[in-house]
């Protein structure tokens, strides 16, 4: 009989993969590091094939091991959605849910697409808003549950995924390259909109508004367009956007948090089930190029 590969030694490999280590790993999965390091040496003995390499204190991936990681993926999470349809088969209900537009156009499409096809039977609502106005909507009940960009303390959810910040230009201008920098943004209350400010102040870079929306699509079209520089989340860089470093003379950004709040008066099966779904997935889900083209 053809050995198998055990789901519980394939989440072990993703977390080492996306925390770096095993010490992060055994955190992650809830094991003692030398447990990890058994489940690694019976699943390299399994493929027959080396999966990691040592880089200091981290740990890599060898081109085998990368390899395996997107089937390691696919497995899992088809394990967890085969799970979720079984243990809900009747699930059925409306779920408002509320998130920013740059989130909505970027992330949620695979997200609920997988979800119904786990959950057909669940109507999923999705209002987009301001992060600060999904807050205040969902613990007044209006919403069920949002997906919002927090501060460090997430005083009303739960922090779900941390993120870069960074600088980006179009691929086809260099209008980064002004003494004055051209800047499309969002309004006053957008957190990255203060964090690009704050940076650049504090580096003396010159700066001015050239281009402001409360659309996410419109500031990406300022960038695109060659119009100005714009600090985006990594996890939503665009085909045709360019990644600016230190070495062209910007910055660094930093991390900002993703969270999800949930409405202290509205619960039921549907929510929940959405609630963990999107959890997971956004915790899972890849980061794309740096550069993208």
């Amino acid at each position: 009989m053809e050995p198998s590969l055990d789901i519980d030694l394939l989440k072990t490999f993703i977390a080492i993969a996306e925390t770096g280590s095993f010490a992060g790993a055994a955190e992650e999965v809830g094991r003692t590091q030398s447990a990890v390091s058994m489940q690694m040496k019976r699943l390299e003995e399994l493929v027959g094939r080396p999966l990691f390499a040592r880089d200091g204190r981290k740990s890599r991936l060898t081109a085998d091991g990368e390899h395996l990681l997107d089937y390691a993926r696919r497995i899992v999470r088809l394990s967890n959605e085969a799970l979720s349809a079984i243990s809900h088969p009747e699930l059925s209900g409306i779920v408002h849910l509320g998130t920013p537009d740059d989130y909505a156009e970027r992330l949620l499409p695979e997200i609920l697409a997988r979800f119904s096809r786990t959950h057909p039977l669940v109507q999923v609502d999705v209002e987009c808003k301001s992060s600060g106005s999904l807050v205040q909507e969902t613990m007044a009940g209006k919403l069920d549950l949002s997906i919002v960009t927090c501060d460090n303390n997430a005083l009303h959810g739960e922090i779900i995924r941390s993120e870069p910040l960074v600088w980006v230009t179009s691929a086809r201008h260099s209008v980064h390259e002004q003494s004055v920098l051209p800047l499309a943004a969002s309004t006053p209350s957008c957190k990255w909109r203060q964090m690009a400010f704050d940076a650049l102040d504090e580096s003396g870079r010159p700066y001015r508004i050239a281009y402001s929306s409360a659309n996410s699509l419109a500031v990406g079209a300022a960038v695109l367009s060659g119009l100005a520089v714009a600090a985006i989340p990594e996890i939503i860089l665009r085909p045709g956007m360019r990644v600016l470093c230190e070495a062209d003379g910007f910055p660094r950004l930093g991390d900002f948090h993703i969270g999800l709040v949930r409405s202290p008066q509205r619960t039921n099966s549907a929510i929940d089930v959405l609630a963990e779904h999107i959890s997971d997935s956004l915790a899972r889900i890849d980061r794309p190029m740096m550069a993208a083209e």
